[in-house]
């Protein structure tokens, strides 16, 4: 540490031997900067405040009615836009700007320099903007300033209109379009059902459920006429055992069996109560039996007390045999014809097997489809009519609403530059030049100021020093020429003080 404050002490003494260098550049440099100061043209700043009033009772009122935007980010872009080319270009126009810019590169200095002094400040309040700009006529900033507030407002007010106008264009195309899409896929679907009726998902339960459905009525038809036949052939076999006529001895155990007969039908006929409703075709056969045999057994009674003698007559069971043959006959032929009903059903739907699965997938590719562009177009909708609404909100009402706080206004007093603080600025940087200049020079030119300096320079043994002794007359010598430092370093001091003063009576005086 020792050992660096010694180095600097030696160049603070090497400096000092230059000092008068560093007087004279000091000096040079104040007057320059102090004449450029001086010499800089003032500027006149403009300002207007304006108050964006967000705070609409028809925004809580419409919510999920109309669109509400964004009025925060909408006036973010906004004053961006203010600096924006096409906005500087207006304002150059508004202003008569435009007319002192004679070629390109004018033009192209003339909005950068309009572009670097227009200031949009919030002020730190809610929604409360500052635009503000510098130029050395005070009027002239004040015209930019009320142009900047005016393209401000409309900008605000047009824009809105013009994106629900843009919004509501592109809305009633996409509707067209989506229309059009709705009625092809609502044709091609009715097409389809009309073409392929029958086969639809759906219709009584889907392809398979309809075979196995069909198979099993096949079954059952081919079932009941396998009984139909087995019955008739053993009505058949009955019908071989009797005799077409009969004697009134033999009419009487005739009746006797038309009595057991007609017990073991009404047996038969309470099982199949128990299985059948009374609406089933043998029970309803076995019905129509017993009711003849009871007529058969009336007549046959009829008959013998109207021949006692015993006279030949007609066999009831052979009778009845022969009706219920017939009527099994009849049985058979029906369910025949259910039989091969079924299986021509059957056998469609076994030979449109490779088809109702397409069919199938076909139809439920029209139905995703059409939904898909149903439910586009009710959304579209339901946006077409929040658009309209949202126009006319805006159209009629004002939702965002700007309130001039503080109308265009220059100050007496130029905002710029800072003179004094560019004076001090300027003597600081004058003393510190000079500084510098003593410094390098005492590098340059150096010296051996001490026995520890030229120890290290030499690198050999320091066996003494010869001291100098100072007489009456260098003292007096050195005192005059720090006398005379000291006026020249305090004449720049005051010199500074000077122009201070100076600037101030200036700035009073404007």
């Amino acid at each position: 540490m020792d050992q660096i404050l010694q180095q600097v002490l030696g160049y603070a003494k090497a400096a000092w031997r230059r000092r008068w260098w560093g007087v004279v550049v000091a000096w040079l440099v104040c007057i320059v900067g102090w004449t450029w100061v001086m010499t800089i043209p003032d500027r006149y700043q403009a300002s207007a405040r304006v108050y964006v009033d967000t705070q609409s009772l028809l925004q809580p009122l419409l919510a999920g009615l109309a669109v509400q935007p964004s009025v925060n980010q909408q006036i973010t872009m906004m004053t961006r836009q203010l600096v924006s080319r096409p906005t500087l270009e207006k304002v150059a126009r508004m202003t008569d700007l435009d007319v002192r810019a004679k070629t390109p590169e004018q033009t192209e200095a003339l909005l950068n320099g309009m572009a670097s002094r227009i200031s949009i400040a919030d002020t730190g309040r809610e929604n409360l903007y500052t635009i503000s700009y510098q130029d050395p006529n005070g009027e002239l900033a004040k015209k930019v300033v009320q142009s900047l507030l005016t393209i401000f407002v409309e900008t605000s007010l047009g824009k809105t209109r013009q994106d629900i106008s843009s919004s509501q264009r592109f809305i009633e195309d996409q509707l067209l379009q989506y229309q059009q899409k709705l009625t092809d896929a609502e044709t091609a679907l009715t097409e389809f059902k009309r073409t392929h009726i029958g086969m639809m998902p759906g219709q009584g339960g889907g392809y398979y459920a309809k075979l196995a459905e069909t198979s099993a009525q096949l079954r059952q038809a081919q079932l009941d006429q396998q009984e139909a036949v087995n019955r008739r052939n053993q009505l058949k076999r009955q019908l071989q055992d009797e005799e077409p006529e009969l004697t009134a001895a033999a009419m009487a155990s005739s009746n006797s069996e038309i009595d057991g007969r007609i017990q073991a039908l009404e047996k038969q006929m309470d099982q199949l109560r128990m299985q059948y409703t009374d609406l089933h075709p043998d029970i309803q056969s076995t019905k129509r039996l017993i009711e003849r045999l009871e007529e058969q057994k009336k007549i046959d009674l009829a008959a013998r007390r109207a021949d006692p003698a015993g006279a030949r007559i007609q066999n009831p069971v052979y009778q009845q045999l022969t009706i219920a043959i017939a009527e099994a006959d009849a049985t058979v032929s029906s369910l025949g014809a259910r039989v091969a009903e079924y299986q021509r059903r059957f056998g469609e739907l076994r030979n449109a097997s490779n088809m109702i699965p397409q069919v199938e997938q076909d139809y439920t590719q029209l139905t995703r489809d059409y939904d898909v562009y149903r439910q586009n177009y009710d959304a579209l909708l339901k946006r077409r009519e929040s658009v309209t609404m949202s126009g006319e909100v805006e159209s009629k009402t004002d939702t965002v609403d700007f309130r001039v706080i503080d109308p265009p206004f220059v100050p007496s007093q130029p905002a710029a530059p800072d003179r004094p603080l560019l004076l001090s600025l300027v003597t600081l940087g004058g003393l510190g030049a000079g500084i510098a200049v003593a410094f390098l020079l005492s590098q340059l030119r150096r010296t051996v100021t001490d026995r520890r300096a030229l120890r290290e320079l030499t690198g050999l043994p320091l066996l003494g020093a010869v001291s100098r002794v100072e007489t009456d007359e260098t003292r007096s010598r050195k005192r005059k020429g720090l006398l005379a430092y000291l006026a020249a370093l305090g004449s720049l001091i005051g010199a500074y003080g000077a122009v201070m003063i100076l600037q101030l009576l200036v700035s009073r005086a404007g």
